[in-house]
């Protein structure tokens, strides 16, 4: 898959860079600032940018303010935040458009490459890749906990999950369930959240958007 990094640290930029390439990917470029990942990703078109959120000058939060207009303005092109830290004031305006093509994982929790490449595909192919620790901090500044206060322990682990882009059949696996088992808790969970069946609205993400939303 054609790719576009975005980090300011050069070990970290060109080690993953590099890292990538060995598993096959092509990195199309390599940037260290937000105005140049978005000119990068005009030129290139990659399925998947890779973003710091802390990029020059500030240091702050542009990289995640570049991926929200990434997501407004080239929306084929997937998102992965890589980062130390989580800034949940503006994850929500993130995925407000959809939790396609969205990912969020802290670098630190990253033990392997395996784990990185699979989050990458299911960004690139238009699915979601949180990492649970990104999702407990959302979920503490929810707006929508008088929903989540009527889910059962084991529907919140499954809507937590589903946050992560994980489908039925991953949830059962990671859960030791049986995929039906799966299938009625999200089930309850569009109920208790009133999400009645519908030809227009996508149920799974506008749930994993309450959820997640600040």
């Amino acid at each position: 898959m054609h790719v576009v990094i975005a980090e300011d640290s050069a070990i970290l930029r060109e080690g993953l860079a590099q890292l990538l390439t060995m598993r096959g990917h092509d990195v199309r470029a390599t940037v260290t600032d937000a105005p140049a990942l978005l000119e990068a990703v005009t030129q290139h078109r990659p399925d998947v940018a890779i973003i710091d959120i802390r990029l020059p000058p500030g240091h702050t939060d542009e990289g995640l303010r570049a991926a929200i207009q990434l997501r407004r303005d080239t929306p084929g092109v997937g998102v992965l935040i890589f980062s130390q830290y989580v800034e949940t004031a503006f994850v929500a305006e993130l995925l407000a458009g959809g939790s396609e093509g969205v990912g969020y994982l802290l670098k630190e929790r990253i033990v392997g490459l395996d784990d990185f490449d699979d989050a990458l595909h299911r960004v690139a192919a238009g699915g979601t890749a949180l990492d649970p620790e990104v999702v407990t901090q959302l979920f503490g500044v929810s707006r929508h906990r008088d929903h989540l206060a009527e889910l059962t322990a084991r529907e919140r682990q499954v809507l937590a999950l589903m946050a992560q882009g994980r489908s039925n059949a991953a949830i059962a696996a990671r859960l030791r369930v049986t995929e039906r088992a799966v299938e009625k808790h999200v089930t309850n969970i569009f109920l208790k959240f009133d999400l009645p069946p519908s030809d227009v609205d996508h149920r799974r993400v506008i749930a994993v958007l309450r959820y997640l939303q600040s």
